[in-house]
């Protein structure tokens, strides 16, 4: 996964950058605010992203801030690195929209752990999301008949909503995404094609 880390000491940022690519990760880094922010507003921006809380020029929170307010169906996953550990500042740290919080120093077992706990919640919104995608293009192939259809009793033919007679296929498939294939029914093979029905009484043979 790709992994976006903003930390601005660079030791933090190397030990971070270590532990995830030693896990197969893909990293990214920004050294501060601003920088995390150009990245995470980009189109193929990282799934997810560890921000420092305490940076130069633009802050952890501000950063999940703006990229909350970013109109996106793919929003990422984004876990604030603190030394705040007070509840009021976590809680301050996921009112702003952040998913999930590590304390300095960290453990590597433990953002390893928090790290895959984000890595199976993208997992999660990318399969969800393709499954409401999936669902889209049916409903936009589905085009149903509501509401009263005047037909003639006689000749079947169906009035529009500008007046006019149609062939009951025509009227459908204007209406519809139904396909036609045409044959004919037993009933009518006999009564409009008797000498085929003398031939082969047991099957109903098509003309054509």
């Amino acid at each position: 996964m790709r992994i976006l880390i903003a930390e601005d000491d660079h030791t933090s940022r190397a030990v971070l950058a270590g532990v995830l690519k030693r896990k197969g990760h893909e990293v990214l880094v920004a050294v501060n605010g601003d920088e995390a922010w150009q990245v995470l507003r980009q189109t193929e921006s990282p799934a997810l992203a560890i921000l420092d809380w305490m940076m130069p020029v633009m802050d952890g929170l501000e950063v999940v801030r703006r990229v909350r307010a970013l109109p996106t169906h793919r929003p990422p996953y984004l876990i604030i690195l603190t030394t705040k550990d007070g509840k009021a500042d976590i809680i301050a740290g996921l009112e702003a929209g952040a998913n999930d919080y590590l304390a300095k120093p960290f453990d590597a077992g433990e953002l390893h752990a928090r790290v895959e706990v984000g890595r199976r919640m993208v997992e999660m919104q990318d399969a969800l999301a393709a499954r409401l995608e999936e669902l889209r293009q049916a409903l936009d192939q589905i085009k149903t008949l509501r509401g009263i259809v005047p037909i003639c009793a006689n000749c079947k033919q169906i009035r529009d909503d500008q007046g006019y007679w149609n062939q009951v296929e025509d009227y459908v498939r204007a209406h519809t995404e139904a396909e036609f294939s045409h044959s004919i029914c037993p009933v009518c093979m006999k009564e409009l094609y008797p000498e085929f029905i003398a031939v082969s009484p047991s099957k109903a043979v098509d003309p054509t």
